[in-house]
């Protein structure tokens, strides 16, 4: 049934993104007078549609995908019909290869600019400086010399970072050396940090968190933690005289606690408050629980139009930096591609964020739409951004390429894309098998 539903709101998900994307060529095409022959939602065979003037609107028999079919659009085409794509000056072709992405961003900036106007979440210390609150044994971070506390006032270019920025430079920087400047008992000091390459994830870890209040976020029935009266909404402030200003050092405190009772300290409504909880071993999680759900505490707020709108453009503008710093680790060779997603694992997201809630939905709706736009803009043939690259080449030529090197580069084009398509399947199976 699990699965019946990941595939449901995968269909959802990709739908919205398929009619955007496409609508944006097809609405740019009859701006310009271009016949648009079919437009279809998936590929193959076609199943069922409506003929609307000169355009087939139809759905096809695989749904992962889906294109805009325009006279004198692929190499060898007639284009003897002056109202073809080929028949067009180049630049109105390059306006309409660019409107599918386009529209993809379009998408992305609107969906979360509506999401902050209805639930803006922050960390509640999301303003505070870039304090360090936890560092793992052995880290890279560990072996730069950085302590808990210390205050990153630079990292590469950026002064005065928020975490936010730490973690980008971080996550893009597997195995390339990063410069941290920071503050050390009000003593400015500098080091470099080379983050490692997480296997699980593929990306860039410097074994560094943030400092940050814990939080319970529920509370498991039949655990000690019930029993001894913790409630949603405490601060864990201490375990064992140990602060804790993470959540990883609370669970390097139980995992060290073999099961012995802890002493812990928590606020509640600004009064401070002390027990003993003894953890049990979770074999589903595979370590010692006390029997709390932990989180940061966040902050959610609605803001004004002008706001959410500003807020969306900078939260795409960081996301698409993180996307093309990752593409150049991977081309470098620094970064795994284990990390990206094909059908199966967005499936997954998709249903896993469709039962967290339609805030959740739409946020993956907007990071999915910005990937869309981004990875369809690659100059690699066949998708728009090879389009794209050829058109400004015979514009700088000022001739059209041969017919042979058209063909010759759209079948490459194919063979790397289907490549493409293979390596996600099998990196989407290879993550759900055991080992």
């Amino acid at each position: 049934m699990l699965v019946l539903q990941n595939i449901w709101w995968l269909l959802v998900l990709i739908g919205v993104m398929i009619l955007i994307h496409e609508l944006g060529h097809f609405w740019a095409a009859r701006f310009f007078d271009v016949r648009v022959d079919a437009f279809s939602f998936g590929f193959g065979p076609r199943l069922f549609g409506f003929r609307r003037g000169e355009t087939d609107f139809r759905f096809s028999a695989i749904l992962f995908g889906g294109y805009v079919k325009m006279a004198g659009e692929q190499p060898g085409d007639d284009n003897a019909d002056p109202r073809s794509f080929s028949a067009k000056p180049r630049w109105q072709r390059l306006i309409i290869a660019f409107a599918g992405p386009a529209m993809n961003i379009i998408l992305a900036v609107a969906l979360l600019t509506g999401l902050f106007m209805y639930r803006y979440p922050r960390l509640a210390n999301a303003d505070a400086p870039a304090t360090i609150g936890y560092i793992q044994r052995d880290s890279p971070a560990a072996q730069s010399g950085l302590r808990e506390g210390d205050i990153i006032v630079q990292i590469e270019d950026t002064q005065n970072p928020k975490w936010e920025d730490v973690v980008v430079t971080e996550i893009a920087s597997a195995r390339k050396p990063i410069t941290v400047g920071y503050l050390r008992d009000g003593e400015y000091r500098t080091t470099t940090v080379t983050p490692v390459l997480d296997a699980r994830t593929g990306v860039g870890s410097a074994g560094w968190e943030e400092h940050n209040d814990v939080q319970i976020a529920g509370v498991l029935p039949g655990m000690d933690a019930e029993r001894q009266g913790l409630k949603r909404g405490d601060i864990v402030v201490s375990v064992n005289g140990q602060h804790i200003r993470s959540l990883a050092r609370l669970q390097e405190i139980l995992r060290g606690s073999a099961g012995k009772p802890v002493a812990l300290d928590f606020r509640r409504s600004g009064q401070m408050h002390s027990i003993t909880v003894k953890p049990s071993w979770s074999q589903t999680e595979g370590q010692w629980m006390i029997g709390v759900q932990l989180e940061r505490p966040i902050i959610i707020s609605q803001l004004s139009f002008p706001d959410a709108l500003r807020e969306s453009v900078k939260q795409n503008v960081r996301s698409a930096s993180l996307i093309y710093q990752f593409l150049q680790g991977l081309i470098e060779r620094r970064m795994s591609a284990k990390s990206l997603e094909g059908p199966i694992g967005i499936a997954r997201l998709s249903g896993d964020a469709a039962r967290e809630g339609p805030s959740a939905f739409v946020g993956l709706m907007a990071m999915v739409s910005l990937n869309l736009a981004i990875f369809n803009l690659l100059p690699i043939p066949i998708l728009d951004g090879g389009l794209i690259l050829l058109l400004l080449i015979e514009m700088l030529m000022r001739r059209d390429m041969s017919l042979q090197v058209k063909e010759a580069v759209f079948k490459a084009g194919m063979v790397f894309l289907m490549a493409v398509v293979v390596f996600v399947l099998y990196n989407d199976i290879s993550k759900l098998l055991p080992g």
